[in-house]
């Protein structure tokens, strides 16, 4: 008998909430077919099979938060995954040992095409919450004709409006819709026709703290009371920017690149940081050094279903326009997917937060813990403003940018976004390849 338990698939992982069960007692699995999906305070999570055999009981519901080292899954019968050393020792259920201490870190997350999977026949009998008693199971989440999923924005939704999604039954196959969360919120969250209309009888609705806002409360929280923020602020004539979007956008030699504003604020502020590269440090106070980094993991905050993300481009100061286009876009993209992987969250330089694309025109961003500095963009737009005497209409924006005054001093700090100002002002055909 294996008995998985829950790994840890990041840098310090304590807990993660079980979000889609994608097998049931009685499946038969092959090592690296996906058992369960994972939200972890970073990102989705595939858990891969560590052998192969047959599912004999499922220990936690969805919708459940477990430490690591809790077992999750029972699989017997299995042959198991090793690691290849010359001692073969198994990495099935991360169980931890006395000489371990604490779980293994998973290895081998990436699952391979999966084998169709089978039934034992008494599976068949009867429901799989009856057969996961019948074999010992402590938990098993509840089924309707195999295991009920939904995609993250309704699981977002869901929370929202305080629904309970092991309540409900999918009204068609096995995928619970935004309809189906609709429906069950209108039934619980209004009484009987008081004048023909709906009598509210529900006044709070409570969300747990975990996952992504709980991991953004606890980092925010940190940052603000370890790190002495001071914002600058700089109001900028972007239109040769937007200009020069406009006419990029136009070129056919720059068919298939998703050019936006953002790519432009971010290559102003690589640029400005190579020209002052002390902004891009941070602060090791077991050493009592400051760490200067010579190269830029420029994270992006990314609004998602699952909350706010910051996701990080790795070795960005090496892309030129191009290159820094289609990274972004396939970061927002993975983001809003759910799928960025613990390794994409970790490790950033400096970030920026494109606060402009809702619309906002200023504020004081709070720095990610262990940055140097954020560089706020808000909207941009058309304002009046002075031109060689002239009052005429141009394209502005607002920028902002914190810094934690430990390792960025007011002058260091002024020259940066300056410079950020100046090459958003006036880009030159430079700015494009340099």
């Amino acid at each position: 008998m294996i008995e998985f338990a829950l790994p840890d698939v990041g840098e310090g992982l304590t807990e993660a909430e079980i979000i889609t069960w994608h097998v049931a007692v009685g499946d038969s699995v092959q090592i690296n077919d996906t058992l369960v999906e994972i939200e972890t305070a970073k990102s989705i999570v595939e858990l891969p099979s560590p052998a192969a055999g047959t599912v004999s009981a499922v220990h936690v519901l969805e919708g459940r938060t477990v430490e690591v080292g809790t077992v999750i899954v029972s699989i017997e019968d299995g042959i198991v995954r090793t690691t290849g050393s010359s001692d073969a020792t198994s990495v099935a259920g991360n169980v931890p040992t006395p000489e371990q201490g604490k779980p293994q870190v998973l290895v081998g997350r990436a699952p391979t095409e999966a084998a169709p999977r089978r039934r034992r026949l008494g599976a068949r009998a009867g429901n799989a919450v009856d057969t996961a008693v019948a074999v010992g199971a402590v938990h098993s989440p509840r089924v309707v004709n195999g295991p009920v999923r939904t995609k993250p924005p309704v699981r977002l939704l869901a929370k929202q409006l305080g629904v309970d999604l092991a309540t409900l039954v999918p009204s068609a196959g096995d995928l619970i819709t935004r309809d189906d969360v609709h429906a069950a919120a209108s039934t619980t969250t209004t009484g009987d026709l008081v004048g023909g209309v709906p009598a509210v009888t529900v006044r709070e609705t409570r969300v747990p703290i975990k996952g992504v806002r709980k991991a953004t409360a606890a980092a925010m929280t940190r940052s603000a009371f370890t790190a002495p923020h001071v914002t600058e602020w700089l109001a900028v004539d972007v239109t040769r920017t937007m200009d020069m979007v406009a006419r990029l956008k136009k070129d056919r030699a720059w068919e298939g690149v998703r050019l936006t504003p953002l790519v432009f604020v971010a290559r102003a502020f690589l640029l400005a940081i190579r020209r002052f590269p002390e902004v891009n440090a941070r602060w090791d106070e077991a050493s009592q050094e400051i760490v200067v980094q010579h190269y830029v993991n420029l994270g992006i905050a990314a609004a998602t279903p699952r909350g706010l993300m910051v996701p990080n481009i790795k070795d960005s100061h090496n892309l030129d326009l191009t290159g820094l286009a289609h990274a972004i876009k396939d970061l927002v993209h993975t983001a809003r997917a759910g799928k960025t992987s613990p390794e994409g969250m970790s490790h950033g330089t400096i970030t920026i937060t494109n606060i402009g694309a809702l619309g906002v025109d200023a504020g004081t961003p709070i720095l990610n813990p262990g940055e140097a500095a954020i560089l706020a963009f808000g909207a941009v737009r058309a304002m009046p403003w002075v031109v060689d005497g002239e009052i005429v209409v141009r394209k502005v924006t607002q920028l902002a940018m914190s810094f934690d005054h430990r390792l960025v001093d007011g002058a260091l700090g002024s020259h940066v976004l300056a410079e950020v100002g100046r090459l958003l002002n006036d880009p030159g055909e430079t700015f494009l390849h340099v």
